[in-house]
């Protein structure tokens, strides 16, 4: 066996991590690879038999070309194989290593069985000399490596040299003396007589076909390929201990690796077999070709042996590749199953997790409830735990179906799997059953509290029942027996609604009795039979009554506490006229009966208020999860968005798919979208997280980031150039590249759209918030949050007209904040210098779309667009604008209620507006009279120091507490800005009016009655802060404030907000203050309509003005305290305090 044969040490396999009968089969595999693999380096190895190292062609090339002897592959008659030595001049100039080398090549490539017969050596020196004859032939005979069986020599053919070759090789016999006979031949034909002409060359005379090159070649290539599959034999050894010593792998992405690893090579493995075949099949075909093309061509011996050992070589590589095959499928369905186990395992402990937390969650379910409401509210919860869990349960069964599949394909690690798929179908079954369990439970408490909130009702009823009896009816025969057939058909209603056996509920509800529900349970029951006691009673009286008619008394009235209340809505209060001795008895059981009842009554209905409040908190706590997830997956979109297509615009790799003019406009197309990012991933989703636990504060969470919000406005006002951009490269390669590598199945609008959709969204939930924390807390933060989100709202889509604007030379910034805008018909009325001449007033009206800012109004014309979206947004050409600080408003204009006009410089020009409704009339009227009231007290500001100096104000009160809260401070603040108006006006109040009042500068006159308010084009309001301040420093004589008090009032103006929608009031009807509730309400009855209702005390101090109690206004009254103030109003551009006098606006 050849020294490079490979060993078997390598079948220590590492099979210890499979089982027994897997160990066995991948041990008999690895032997049968094993075998074919040495059979196969021995075949190769048998092509160079030498016990050295052996040679090869490729090493020896350059001295085989030079072909001073060849193996041409003919045979003697005895099979020996040929060598000849042909003429070569330079034979003794051949180096010995050189002549060795070749020498040991030659004789070494017939099969050990031709060289074991010998060789037969032609030497041809026919163009030689008798001197380099003997010299070549001592020569040979010492080097020849191998046997040989005859040595031919063909003598040289000049009469000299061959006499003389005659003579000396006579003589000289001895010095060749060799192990076989040396033959001299003298011709060609000679030769022929030893060797067959067929096996000798054509320049011996034979009919050989041979090619020293194309022999080299193939010789060359046959020994090439034996080495390509030698290596290959070698390389599959090394492979396959490798796979075989391989630890299996613990986790799911190593044994991942090592298939894929291990695939790889495979497939390498595969590729190189397949080229050793392919090499193989074309050497076999040049060494055919000859037959093919010639079917009468005779191979020689050496073709033959060559063609066998090439044959023999490729079955041996198609075995060992076969028996390779089957040990690789073992090995990739071992590895393969390895993957299934980790991937299992893994699995299999997240279910679990989950199974866990499921199980966890379902064991807090042991609530029973303490009413139905509550309970269905328990078995609602209870069903949509249900339905979100199905997901953790149908993962657990699917993953224990796989791996039963893996036990019935036998899988190695059927130990491993077989207990955890049997805990995962028992932790599934036990789910189940626990849930089905606790609905039982459930279902049982329900139906419990139905039955005790059917004895309640019954209870109650009963109770009614025997309030609501008419006494003096009783005092009849007919009467008592009426009576006793009431209150029997009623006590036969209580077979289904009453607890006949306390045990036996004790007994059938036992599972679900705890503490609270078995006293639940004993109350009603007490309950019911007390009620059952006054049943009996009743009865007996009644009775009594029925059977023998008593004397007839003077009925006399019950106290009181013998009236109950009826639970009821429709019936009222009767009264009731009995016996003196009944009617003592009766008011004490009632009375008794009657406060048992009632608190009965006031335990159920707290008990009511608290399932009521627990709705309210579950419903809060709903609201805030979906607040805070959906802020999550908000941030995520953002950050999806900034890295997946923002941060790829300036990825160098993506630079190619971008066109140039998309290059640097990624601020454009993404506005501030990171800044929006950043706030709410880093501040506001943390912020709110906070508040979790205590959703009805949240308010404060938004009030506290309120600031922050105003980034949206920038992003919204970069949205039309965003859009416009996008609408250009929506198409581009970079975009779409970019969406299929998130995997998003919208493009970038959608999500570019995601800010202006969530600013808008936060309103919505606040709402929410709101509806279901009226009560709390937190409330009034809800309600300023929601208030100022709205007006952030506001703001934006009044940003996104105002950036529309064009034509305006100035800062639009510098106009102050943009209040208003919309759109209106406008007439001009124009007055010019002291001759009042009237402009000729245009009949058509123009059509403007005004913008109120802080400090001017502006006039636009609106111009619609073409285009999409964005792009076919108005546009606003900018016509005039009016300083605010010389603009005055008259509210209503006579014969429209959606016109008001908005006037300038003392009504020399005159706007009259038009508005689509009078609801948006009345928005801009009141935001332009905040504007002038907000001018007219910084005027006032402006001159307080010197009016303090000569009146006297009243003092601010300082706040004791050195921390208060916000809602403290909120209404601190409230307060001194109250005092601060009333100290503006009581110190305006004291100034003396100007000599020239049409000359000075300031507010308006205004008119004095409310007749003439009809006439004269004023605006009025009873809520503005600087009208209600007059009208109470007018009517109260020192601004003191008025007190309501129980009577009869004249109503001085209409009122259509009651808290009931169907109580309202009109001028002159006469109304009765019963009584003051709580929150500020008074109950109001309106004596001309018989309606009552509940009205707020601000409101019913304005509907009733100074109006005396009793009796209607007076005509001077009426012109006073009673009307409501009409004014036209423009604040003065110096703001002159010491000649205005504001007497003239008191109505």
């Amino acid at each position: 066996m050849p020294a490079n044969l490979p060993q078997l040490g390598w079948l220590k396999l590492n099979t210890r991590q499979l089982p027994g009968g897997a160990r066995r089969m991948h041990a008999a595999f690895l032997g049968k690879l094993m075998i074919e693999l040495q059979v196969f380096s021995f075949h190769s190895d048998e092509i160079m038999h030498q016990d050295i190292v052996p040679l090869y062609a490729a090493d020896i090339q350059d001295q085989l070309k030079k072909q001073f002897a060849y193996l041409s592959g003919g045979r003697g008659g005895d099979g020996c194989p040929v060598i000849t030595f042909p003429d070569y001049p330079a034979f003794s100039e051949i180096p010995e290593k050189e002549f060795q080398n070749v020498l040991t090549y030659l004789t070494s490539i017939p099969s050990l069985r031709d060289a074991g017969i010998g060789f037969i050596l032609v030497i041809d020196r026919r163009q030689d000399k008798w001197t380099s004859v003997k010299a070549s032939i001592l020569r040979i005979a010492a080097s020849f490596p191998g046997n040989l069986q005859l040595v031919l020599v063909l003598r040289p053919t000049g009469f000299f040299h061959r006499a003389l070759s005659d003579i000396a090789f006579k003589f000289n016999k001895d010095e060749f003396k060799m192990k076989v006979p040396i033959i001299m031949l003298g011709s060609v034909s000679e030769l022929q007589g030893y060797i067959d002409k067929t096996q000798l060359t054509e320049d011996l005379g034979g009919t050989l076909d041979y090619c020293h090159n194309r022999w080299l070649s193939r010789r060359t290539a046959i020994e090439g390929f034996a080495q390509k599959v030698k290596q290959t034999a070698q390389i599959l050894q090394s492979f396959g201990t490798e796979l075989a010593e391989t630890e299996l792998p613990n986790d799911v992405q190593s044994t991942s690796c090592l298939l894929a690893t291990h695939t790889e090579k495979k497939d390498k493995m595969k590729e190189d077999i397949r080229l050793a075949v392919e090499q193989g099949d074309d050497i076999l075909g040049s060494i055919t070709k000859p037959v093919t093309e010639n079917p009468e061509y005779k191979l020689n011996q050496d073709q033959l042996d060559n063609q066998t050992t090439v044959e023999r070589l490729l079955s041996q590589l198609h075995e060992t590749e076969t028996a390779f095959d089957e040990f690789w499928i073992k090995h990739q369905q071992k590895l393969e199953q390895c993957l299934h186990l980790r991937n299992f395992e893994q699995n299999f402990r997240e279910v679990k997790a989950a199974l866990d937390i499921v199980s966890e969650r379902l064991s807090a379910f042991s609530d029973v409830g303490n009413s139905c409401s509550h309970v269905e509210h328990i078995l609602k919860d209870l069903a949509n735990f249900e339905e979100k869990s199905y997901e953790t349960i149908a993962k657990a069964r699917m993953l224990a179906s796989e791996g039963d599949a893996f036990i019935q394909s036998n899988h190695y690690a059927m130990d491993s799997i077989i207990p955890k798929c049997s805990e995962l179908h028992h932790l599934c079954d036990a789910f189940a059953t626990e849930t089905e369990r606790r609905r039982n439970l459930l279902n049982k408490s329900l139906e419990l509290h139905d039955l005790l909130e059917k004895s309640m009702k019954w209870c109650d009823e009963g109770i009614y029942l025997l309030a609501s009896q008419p006494v003096d009816k009783c005092q009849s025969q007919d009467g008592a027996e009426s009576a006793l057939q009431e209150i029997e058909k009623f006590l036969d209603t209580g077979a289904g609604n009453k607890i006949k056996e306390l045990n036996k509920i004790y007994r059938e509800y036992a599972p679900i009795l705890n503490e609270d529900l078995k006293e639940h349970v004993q109350k009603v029951f007490q309950k019911q039979e007390s009620m059952e006691e006054m049943f009996q009673k009743r009865q007996v009286s009644l009775k009594k009554l029925a059977a023998k008619q008593t004397r007839p008394v003077q009925p006399v009235a019950p106290r009181p506490e013998a009236f109950v209340k009826s639970p009821c809505t429709s019936p009222g209060l009767q009264r009731e006229y009995i016996s003196n001795s009944e009617s003592s008895a009766l008011r004490r059981v009632n009375y008794r009966r009657g406060k048992s009842e009632m608190t009965e009554l006031h335990q159920s209905r707290g008990g009511s208020a608290m399932d009521d409040e627990e709705n309210l908190a579950v419903l809060r706590q709903h609201v805030i999860n979906e607040l805070i997830e959906t802020e999550r997956a908000y941030v995520e979109e953002l950050l999806c968005v900034l890295e997946g297509y923002a941060a790829e615009m300036d990825n160098p790799l993506m630079a190619h798919l971008i066109s140039p003019e998309l290059q640097n406009k990624k601020d454009i197309l993404f506005g501030n979208m990171e800044e929006i990012y950043h706030f709410h991933n880093r501040i506001f989703l943390r912020e709110l997280e906070n508040y979790v636990e205590y959703p009805e504060l949240v308010g404060r969470c938004f009030l506290d980031q309120m600031e922050d919000f105003q980034i949206y406005e920038k992003y919204c006002q970069n949205k039309p150039r965003s859009e416009s951009l996008w609408r250009q490269f929506s198409d581009s390669v970079f975009f779409q590249e970019c969406q299929r590598k998130l995997d998003h199945k919208l493009s970038l609008d959608s999500y570019l759209l995601k800010p202006v959709q969530r600013i808008t969204k936060y309103q919505l939930l606040l709402k929410e918030m709101l509806k279901y924390s009226k009560n709390c807390e937190g409330a009034e933060d809800l309600q300023e949050a929601l208030t100022s989100i709205l007006g952030i709202l506001k703001a934006v889509n009044d940003s996104m007209h105002q950036i529309a604007i064009t034509g305006y030379d100035g800062n639009l910034n510098e106009l102050g904040k943009l209040l208003m805008q919309g759109s209106f018909n406008v007439w001009t009325d124009h007055k010019k210098g002291h001759s009042k001449v009237k402009d000729l007033a245009r009949f058509k009206p123009m059509q403007r779309h005004l913008f109120l800012h802080e400090k001017a109004v502006l006039f636009c014309k609106k111009r619609e667009e073409n285009g999409e979206g964005y792009e076919k947004a108005p546009s606003y050409s900018y016509k005039h604008s009016l300083n605010m600080a010389a603009v005055g408003i008259t509210e209503n204009v006579k014969g429209d209620a959606k016109k008001f006009e908005i006037w300038y410089n003392a009504r020399e020009e005159v706007y009259i507006i038009q508005a689509p409704t009078p609801e948006v009339k009345a928005t801009w009227v009141n935001e332009i009279r905040k504007v002038l009231t907000s001018q007219l007290q910084a005027c006032r500001e402006a001159s307080q120091h010197r009016t303090l100096e000569h009146t006297q104000s009243l003092p601010l009160p300082s706040s004791s507490c050195t921390s208060p809260s916000r809602n403290h401070i909120r209404n601190t603040r409230k307060m001194e800005e109250r005092k601060a108006d009333l100290t503006s006006l009581e110190g305006y109040g004291t100034t003396v009016a100007p000599k020239n009042p049409e000359k000075s500068k300031g507010w308006a006159k205004a008119s004095h009655s409310l007749d003439a308010s009809e006439e004269n084009d004023g605006w009025s309001s009873a809520e503005d802060p600087l009208n209600s301040s007059d009208a109470e420093e007018e009517g109260g004589g020192g601004g003191g404030e008025m007190k309501l008090t129980p009577g009869k009032y004249t109503v001085v103006t209409d009122y259509e907000k009651g808290v009931s929608e169907e109580f309202t009031v009109k001028s002159g009807d006469l109304v009765q203050l019963i009584r003051e509730g709580e929150d500020g309400l008074w109950y109001v009855k309106n004596l001309s309509t018989g309606r009552e209702g509940w009205i707020p005390a601000n409101n019913l101090l304005m509907l009733i003005g100074n109006s005396k109690s009793a009796q209607s206004l007076s005509s001077s009254e009426s012109g006073t305290a009673s009307s409501t103030l009409s004014t036209s109003s423009s604040c003065s551009e110096s703001c002159n305090a010491s000649s205005t006098s504001f007497s003239d606006i008191k109505g």
